[in-house]
Protein backbone atom coordinates (compact mmCIF):
# COMPACT_ATOMS: atom_id res chain seq x y z
CA UNK A 1 0.00 0.00 0.00
CA UNK A 2 1.77 3.10 -1.21
CA UNK A 3 -0.83 5.68 -0.18
CA UNK A 4 -0.87 6.84 3.40
CA UNK A 5 -3.88 5.61 5.35
CA UNK A 6 -6.18 8.53 6.13
CA UNK A 7 -7.13 7.01 9.48
CA UNK A 8 -5.23 3.97 10.74
CA UNK A 9 -7.88 3.26 13.40
CA UNK A 10 -10.58 3.16 10.73
CA UNK A 11 -8.45 0.72 8.74
CA UNK A 12 -7.99 -1.52 11.79
CA UNK A 13 -11.65 -1.38 12.77
CA UNK A 14 -12.65 -2.40 9.25
CA UNK A 15 -10.53 -5.53 9.69
CA UNK A 16 -11.50 -6.54 13.23
CA UNK A 17 -14.31 -4.23 14.30
CA UNK A 18 -17.33 -6.52 14.19
CA UNK A 19 -18.94 -8.06 17.24
CA UNK A 20 -17.42 -11.49 16.61
CA UNK A 21 -14.02 -11.06 14.94
CA UNK A 22 -12.06 -9.97 18.03
CA UNK A 23 -13.52 -12.89 20.00
CA UNK A 24 -12.58 -15.45 17.36
CA UNK A 25 -9.08 -13.97 17.05
CA UNK A 26 -8.63 -13.85 20.83
CA UNK A 27 -9.45 -17.53 21.25
CA UNK A 28 -6.88 -18.46 18.61
CA UNK A 29 -4.01 -16.69 20.40
CA UNK A 30 -3.05 -19.85 22.30
CA UNK A 31 -3.00 -21.96 19.14
CA UNK A 32 -5.04 -23.72 16.49
CA UNK A 33 -8.55 -24.89 17.32
CA UNK A 34 -10.98 -27.20 15.62
CA UNK A 35 -13.95 -25.44 14.12
CA UNK A 36 -16.51 -26.80 16.61
CA UNK A 37 -14.33 -26.03 19.63
CA UNK A 38 -13.69 -22.49 18.42
CA UNK A 39 -17.37 -21.87 17.79
CA UNK A 40 -18.26 -23.08 21.32
CA UNK A 41 -15.77 -20.59 22.79
CA UNK A 42 -17.79 -17.74 21.25
CA UNK A 43 -21.14 -17.86 23.06
CA UNK A 44 -24.14 -16.63 21.12
CA UNK A 45 -22.62 -16.87 17.63
CA UNK A 46 -24.82 -18.68 15.11
CA UNK A 47 -23.43 -21.22 12.65
CA UNK A 48 -24.04 -18.80 9.79
CA UNK A 49 -22.31 -15.90 11.55
CA UNK A 50 -19.40 -18.10 12.63
CA UNK A 51 -18.85 -19.26 9.06
CA UNK A 52 -19.10 -15.69 7.72
CA UNK A 53 -16.70 -14.39 10.39
CA UNK A 54 -13.96 -16.98 9.85
CA UNK A 55 -14.25 -16.62 6.08
CA UNK A 56 -13.76 -12.84 6.34
CA UNK A 57 -10.82 -13.30 8.71
CA UNK A 58 -9.31 -15.80 6.29
CA UNK A 59 -9.89 -13.48 3.31
CA UNK A 60 -8.16 -10.65 5.21
CA UNK A 61 -5.15 -12.85 5.96
CA UNK A 62 -5.65 -12.97 9.72
CA UNK A 63 -6.63 -16.64 10.03
CA UNK A 64 -5.76 -19.80 8.14
CA UNK A 65 -8.11 -22.72 7.64
CA UNK A 66 -6.73 -26.24 7.40
CA UNK A 67 -8.94 -29.11 6.26
CA UNK A 68 -7.82 -32.60 7.23
CA UNK A 69 -8.70 -35.36 4.74
CA UNK A 70 -10.53 -37.59 7.21
CA UNK A 71 -14.11 -38.75 7.59
CA UNK A 72 -15.88 -36.84 8.97
CA UNK A 73 -13.91 -33.81 7.73
CA UNK A 74 -11.92 -31.98 10.38
CA UNK A 75 -11.33 -28.25 10.02
CA UNK A 76 -8.87 -26.32 12.13
CA UNK A 77 -8.30 -22.58 12.35
CA UNK A 78 -5.15 -20.77 13.43
CA UNK A 79 -3.77 -17.25 13.38
CA UNK A 80 -1.48 -16.17 10.60
CA UNK A 81 1.58 -14.08 11.41
CA UNK A 82 -0.54 -11.02 10.61
CA UNK A 83 -3.32 -12.23 12.91
CA UNK A 84 -0.86 -13.01 15.70
CA UNK A 85 0.42 -9.44 15.49
CA UNK A 86 -2.93 -8.38 17.02
CA UNK A 87 -2.24 -10.28 20.25
CA UNK A 88 -1.22 -7.24 22.32
CA UNK A 89 -4.31 -5.31 21.23
CA UNK A 90 -6.65 -8.21 21.97
CA UNK A 91 -5.08 -8.93 25.35
CA UNK A 92 -5.30 -5.22 26.24
CA UNK A 93 -9.01 -5.19 25.39
CA UNK A 94 -9.51 -8.30 27.52
CA UNK A 95 -7.65 -6.78 30.48
CA UNK A 96 -9.52 -3.49 30.19
CA UNK A 97 -12.85 -5.30 30.10
CA UNK A 98 -12.01 -7.36 33.17
CA UNK A 99 -10.87 -4.32 35.16
CA UNK A 100 -13.76 -2.14 34.06
CA UNK A 101 -16.29 -4.85 34.88
CA UNK A 102 -14.86 -5.19 38.40
CA UNK A 103 -14.89 -1.41 38.92
CA UNK A 104 -18.33 -0.83 37.46
CA UNK A 105 -20.49 1.40 39.62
Amino acid sequence: MSDKIACPLNYTMNLIGTKWKPLVLFHLIEGALRSGVLQKKVPGISNKMFTQTVRELEKDGLVTRKVFPVVPPRVEYSLTKRGASLEAILRSLDTWGEEDFQNEF
